[in-house]
């Protein structure tokens, strides 16, 4: 799910989906025939698993920045499957507690492991550990019902976000609303750190003063000088990228090949993309700045270049909002295209059409059995 970083980015920044579908969609093959959830307790168990890792990071402020200490869907992704299993095996209260407190004992890994084939691994265990966590509480393990509280001298929860201050939730008798009603959620163009969506934009206008709308190369020869604006993280900020997981988290090498090409795509994270002579020469002029008005926030930040010619001239770009950031989201078709794109590449495009179909349709199926079929 995370192995290209192509997956869904929220604000508070996490990927919340890797951690809970593959999760859902395990415990329903493993569930007998005449037993298999219908499709909208498939949904209403997906929803449970987004909504508690949303709620959890609303409690603390640190967790809406681009994070620094550790990876978040290896803290709240776990509670999110474990809690998203739990609905699905209808357990009680009680077990359900006991599923979130010992996933919260399975939860956490350190950023430094980001830009490596490890990153991708993080998702992976948060969503096989949150079913570990809930299939052990099925069978009577039990942990500490204080994991969630705010308890003084005594670390729970707050050991991964500092000033992590919980609330209650409101009862659903009360009003309270799915977070998906309402959450800020980011879908990407290119497979890469949800930040480099910002740069490739501001970079592709660039590319757009030096050759026009239509197709075309950037010659090294023409720039003097690269300067990004961007903000403040030390793990994306990668001036030579040794590995296609190194590039997925670089300014420089996103910027560059937005304006060498134009856009970024699945194919400039291939090893010839990667190669190229011209390339590595514009990333050899690139330098940064960290202007204070640019936060590492997802909600905040904002990308820019200014490209110094060999002659003199300076061409600039700037990005706010990308195309399939929340304030500006993809459309439906090109969710369908991105799907499309993706499910070819492993999937006869038969398969792909009937998936398309099955999940229009998942809240009205009276089991999931269709949409498991697929995906075998």
């Amino acid at each position: 799910t995370h192995s290209m970083d192509f997956d869904d980015t929220w604000h508070p920044a996490t990927h919340p989906s890797g951690a809970v579908l593959p999760a859902v969609l395990a415990l329903s093959d493993m569930m007998p025939a005449s037993g298999k959830p219908s499709g909208l307790d498939f949904l209403l168990a997906f929803n449970v698993g987004i909504e508690i890792q949303g709620r959890l990071m609303r409690f603390s402020n640190e967790a809406h920045n681009i994070p620094k200490r550790f990876h978040p869907p290896t803290v709240v992704g776990p509670m999110g499957s474990a809690a998203a299993c739990a609905r699905l095996l209808s357990l009680d209260p009680s077990q359900c507690s006991h599923a979130l407190a010992i996933a919260a004992s399975l939860a956490g890994a350190p950023m430094a492991n980001a830009a490596t084939q490890c990153k991708p691994l993080h998702i992976g265990n948060a969503s096989r550990l949150g079913l570990e966590a809930t299939l052990l509480a099925s069978r009577g393990l039990e942990a500490s019902h204080l994991v969630l509280d705010a308890v003084a001298g005594v670390a729970g929860f707050n050991a991964f976000y500092e000033d992590y201050v919980p609330q209650p939730l409101d009862s659903p008798h009360d009003g309270h609303a799915f977070l998906l009603e309402e959450q800020d959620m980011g879908f990407k163009r290119f497979p890469a750190h949800l930040g480099m969506h910002w740069v490739a934009d501001a970079a592709a206008s660039a590319h757009k003063l030096l050759v026009g709308v239509g197709p075309g190369k950037v010659s090294p020869d023409q720039v003097q000088d690269i300067l990004l604006r961007v903000p403040l993280s030390k793990y994306i900020n990668r001036p030579f990228p040794e590995s296609e997981h190194e590039a997925r988290h670089s300014f420089q090498f996103n910027a560059c090949s937005a304006l060498l090409d134009g856009e970024v795509s699945v194919q400039s994270f291939t090893p010839a993309a990667m190669s190229r002579p011209e390339l590595h020469a514009l990333l050899s002029r690139v330098r940064l700045e960290h202007p204070h008005d640019n936060p590492a926030n997802f909600n905040l930040m904002y990308g820019e270049i200014q490209v110094t010619l060999v002659g003199g001239d300076i061409l600039r770009g700037h990005c706010d909002t990308f195309y399939g950031h929340w304030r500006n989201p993809l459309t439906n078709g090109s969710l369908r295209k991105k799907f499309r794109s993706n499910a070819e590449v492993v999937l006869p495009s038969e398969k792909v059409e009937r998936l398309v179909e099955v999940v229009d349709k998942l809240d009205r199926l009276g089991d999931c059995k269709d949409l498991l079929s697929q995906l075998q």
